[in-house]
């Protein structure tokens, strides 16, 4: 049954004089929930019957007035590492970057009672005083629902990380046009799990291994552990030409750019980041050549660009390579770029245990190797 305007209004102004009565004797304005006028409840409709049971109307307050009080927050295992202005990004979705940035500078952010810098890292324990935040204008597109989808092949989990064989056309996360990738049905999969985070990127096309932290100390040490260059990674790639040598260091500077139509690109400049690549020849027929690359540096493209800069492009890259042959090649049976994370080797970020990946090429690749080998042998 519905309740009058004048009744709600009755009803509200008394859980404000019961609030205004906790400020009193608590002197503080910050307890369970928050206070809501009588105007702005009935912007959302005038309060029913069901909204005024016990804890109902408390409830609405508090979703009205969510982004208009002071909480604290205490920090467990899921974000102990990590950098406080880093963690707002994460917690406070849709709140602007520059006024996250502001309220940090400012002082509005304290960890334990005190102002810290943006570079902080929480620890476990640490108490986050977080202020009123100002939400951006809401997207007008509706929210997509991730579907769970498919398990993807896991290689190796424990309680810290997962290493998973991803598919070729799955983007790793959602974003440039894309709603959801690997790691947003991965969250839609384990719900029970508290983080679930990327530790490195692939390109969508690219096939094969990845890794994603369960825990931020697993993260960050990871992280770690792939700057300094303690983490084995190769790949396989198929390029045009006939490779020439057994063993070959590749150290070109690459540098990003964006393309006249805002698509992100990188060339080989000396304005680049220093970037290196091992190559070994594995197999080479008439046309193409089959290699294992090696990053020793993790940029963005890294193995496509250097590849294609020596003039043997990877085949099917849409970016880098020879479209005329990718074109060609796709009546073949190749029909994406012939790139895979084949192996990974590090040590455990926790347990100190060496830890090895491989992961075959997938179906689609080794039969279009196949092919080449019969079309080899006809000569």
């Amino acid at each position: 049954m519905g309740v009058s305007k004048k009744g709600s209004c009755a009803i509200i102004t008394t859980f404000e004089k019961a609030h205004a009565q906790r400020v009193r004797q608590t002197g503080s304005a910050h307890g369970s929930f928050s206070v809501v006028t009588f105007h702005r409840l009935l912007a959302h409709g005038v309060p029913t019957a069901s909204d005024l049971e016990a804890g109902r109307i408390i409830f609405m307050m508090a979703a009205q007035g969510k982004a208009n009080v002071v909480r604290h927050e205490r920090i467990d295992e899921s974000a102990a590492g990590q950098r406080i202005d880093n963690y707002f990004l994460r917690i406070a979705k849709g709140v602007p970057k520059s006024h996250i940035y502001r309220i940090l500078r400012g002082g509005e952010v304290r960890v334990n009672g005190r102002r810290v810098s943006q570079t902080y890292r929480l620890g476990i324990g640490d108490e986050v005083r977080i202020p009123p935040l100002r939400l951006a204008k809401p997207a007008i597109s509706p929210a997509v629902r991730v579907p769970a989808g498919k398990p993807l092949p896991v290689m190796f989990e424990d309680d810290y990380l997962l290493v998973v064989d991803k598919p070729s056309g799955h983007a790793v996360h959602g974003g440039s046009g894309i709603s959801f990738g690997v790691i947003e049905q991965l969250r839609a999969q384990r719900p029970e799990l508290k983080m679930l985070e990327l530790v490195h990127r692939l390109d969508r096309e690219t096939s094969g291994l990845l890794m994603v932290a369960k825990k931020r100390s697993a993260l960050t040490a990871l992280q770690d552990m792939m700057r300094a260059g303690s983490v084995e990674k190769r790949y396989f790639a198929l390029v045009s030409g006939r490779w020439p040598n057994p063993l070959q260091h590749v150290r070109a500077p690459l540098l990003k750019y964006l393309t006249e139509e805002g698509e992100r690109r990188v060339r080989v400049s000396e304005a680049g980041k220093p970037s290196h690549s091992i190559v070994r020849l594995l197999k080479r027929w008439q046309q193409f050549s089959l290699l294992e690359v090696e990053l020793k540096t993790g940029r963005t493209h890294q193995i496509r660009v250097h590849l294609s800069h020596l003039g043997f492009p990877i085949m099917g890259d849409d970016k880098y390579g020879n479209f005329a042959l990718n074109r060609m090649l796709a009546g073949e049976g190749l029909r994406r770029m012939f790139l895979h994370a084949a192996k990974l080797a590090f040590i455990h970020p926790v347990n100190g245990k060496q830890l090895t990946f491989e992961a075959p090429l997938p179906a689609d690749l080794r039969d279009f190797a196949a092919w080449l080998d019969k079309r080899e042998a006809a000569g």
